[in-house]
């Protein structure tokens, strides 16, 4: 199960787009079993199980269908893997959940073999150590990373500063006024931004929230990241 631990960990979170809401979630199916993390910004879910508790559930929910339970775990890995890279993506599944005391079960419709197919995933909350290693310090590090940053470009900007004007002092001057830029004063852009942030609406599931680009920079520093935490 340990593998199931570790590669889940370097899975980045995903919007899941459901009827009634969205949710946040990260999954990693081998063909030994699966890790799922699942989150509503409020509570934070997981499940990990392994072939035989596939293999049982499988029966239960699938009377018709008869397959290994690796043929289960890889068609949930086809459904789930492509509409957590891309949100917009179609599913070939139909995904609904429903909270039950401190467990979310999340319902999957599809079709295996030209019959019907259901998988319920029975996740239960999960420890605080688990959110931590999760959530708590890829988003602190991450946070850091930015402050870095941001740190660096407000020296580049300075930088900048100090050419511009040590090409006027030597008498060159702008041909195109739409082009003259102010000094970057730091203090003031960092009150602007802490401003801004307060007024920007957090909606889950809403893909607009989550930029393409921070995506990307989110599933780079997961592996960037992981591999380190591991020896936390």
């Amino acid at each position: 199960m340990e593998e199931l631990e570790q590669g889940l960990l370097m899975q980045p979170w995903a919007w899941l787009q459901l009827a009634e809401n969205s949710l946040l979630a990260k999954v990693f199916i081998t063909k030994q079993g699966y890790a799922l993390l699942v989150s509503d910004l409020q509570q934070v879910w997981h499940e990990q199980v392994d072939t035989s508790v596939v293999s049982q559930r499988a029966k239960e929910l699938n009377k018709r269908l008869t397959a290994p339970p690796a043929a289960f775990l890889c068609h949930l890995d086809n459904l789930l893997r492509p509409l957590l890279k891309d949100a917009a993506h179609p599913s070939e599944a139909t995904f609904s959940c429903d909270c039950v005391a401190d467990a979310l079960i999340l319902r999957v419709r599809s079709e295996l073999s030209g019959l019907p197919f259901y998988w319920n995933f029975h996740c239960m909350l999960a420890s605080p150590s688990l959110v931590s290693q999760h959530l708590i310090r890829p988003l602190m590090g991450m946070s850091l990373a930015l402050q870095c940053q941001v740190r660096e470009l407000a020296t580049l900007l300075h930088m900048k500063d100090l050419e511009i004007q040590d090409y006027q002092e030597s008498g060159a001057t702008l041909i195109r006024d739409r082009l003259k830029t102010e000094p970057f004063e730091e203090n003031s852009f960092l009150e602007q931004f802490m401003i801004e942030l307060k007024d920007i609406p957090i909606k889950t599931g809403d893909p607009a929230y989550w930029p393409r680009t921070l995506h990307a920079a989110s599933v780079s520093f997961y592996h960037e990241t992981a591999r380190g935490m591991q020896h936390w």
